[in-house]
């Protein structure tokens, strides 16, 4: 991949659009959730996911040598590998870790998911036959295997936003390791209205809420951003990152499906990567990769 000119007023129209048009959605999300309306506001947050894409687009600007039309299996095989199940491995080992401090935080029977509004989901589970822990294993199944594809087509719009057009030009600008950082960070911060306005991530009854999740919260995405990005460059294919964020959106919400209901003061640590004791794989990862980075 080429290194890209840095564009600073097309990356102002870019930030100012993505973060300006997010903004507004967040806000109204938030007012369906306060208003019972959770199932829509889930399904336009899933829709929001373009709006980086949309950015782009309205600033004028281009993903720089970037392929979107195929895979390229042959050529991209071990990199596929490391996007498909590097997320599942570096989930469960945080999940464990985080188990380890709170053993009595693990829970195989749903307390959580019904505390949390999801007792109807339960009970067609139950009313098919489909026991609690059969539910898990699918959805461990499903992790590693169609889950991180299928998630890919929506990670897709932020990807090309974030890795496609934003990276290159702060790593253009700023050298590797600072563009990682300011990039994540501007991710990160992206989410702020809905971890504010609804406890997205963490939920609301931790010390410090709302900024110290914001804050958190763009810990985690500058991890998740360098890894995503060593996995653009390594294929100049915005599929591996896309399905690699796939892949993330895909496992973290097995921990959560297996914690119970004292976990609640403690999602700033985990059992989910975006947990500070849970997200130390992905954090260890990423940093080993910033140091081998030379700019």
């Amino acid at each position: 991949m080429r290194t890209v000119e840095f564009n600073k007023p097309q990356v102002i129209k870019y930030l100012a659009y993505t973060f300006g048009i997010a903004y507004i959605i967040q806000v109204g999300v938030a007012m369906l959730y306060r208003n019972g309306g959770s199932g829509i506001g889930q399904l336009i947050m899933a829709a929001m996911m373009f709006v980086p894409l949309l950015g782009v687009k309205l600033s004028g600007g281009k993903a720089e040598g970037m392929e979107w039309k195929r895979l390229y299996i042959r050529r991209n095989f071990k990199t596929i590998l490391i996007a498909w199940f590097l997320p599942a491995i570096l989930t469960t080992i945080g999940a464990a870790l985080y188990f380890l401090v709170f053993p009595g935080h693990f829970d195989l029977t749903g307390a959580y998911m019904a505390n949390n509004g999801a007792q109807a989901a339960l009970d067609q589970l139950a009313a098919q036959g489909i026991s609690y822990r059969t539910y898990i294993l699918g959805s461990v199944l499903a992790c590693v295997t169609y889950a991180p594809l299928i998630n890919s087509v929506l990670a897709f719009g932020e990807e090309v936003g974030w890795r496609g057009f934003l990276y290159p030009q702060l790593k253009s600008r700023f050298g590797h390791k600072k563009g990682w950082l300011l990039g994540g960070v501007i991710w990160g911060a992206w989410h702020w209205p809905l971890i504010w306005l609804i406890g997205y991530e963490y939920g609301v009854g931790y010390w410090g809420f709302p900024v110290v999740g914001m804050l958190l919260f763009c810990v985690f995405t500058v991890g998740c951003g360098i890894l995503s990005d060593w996995l653009y460059e390594r294929s100049g294919n915005i599929w591996m990152p896309a399905i690699f964020h796939g892949a993330i959106n895909a496992a973290a919400t097995v921990p959560m499906a297996v914690c119970s209901v004292l976990s609640g003061n403690t999602r700033l640590l985990g059992p989910a990567p975006v947990g500070f004791i849970a997200g130390l794989p992905m954090l260890a990862f990423a940093a080993l990769l910033a140091l081998r980075t030379k700019d």
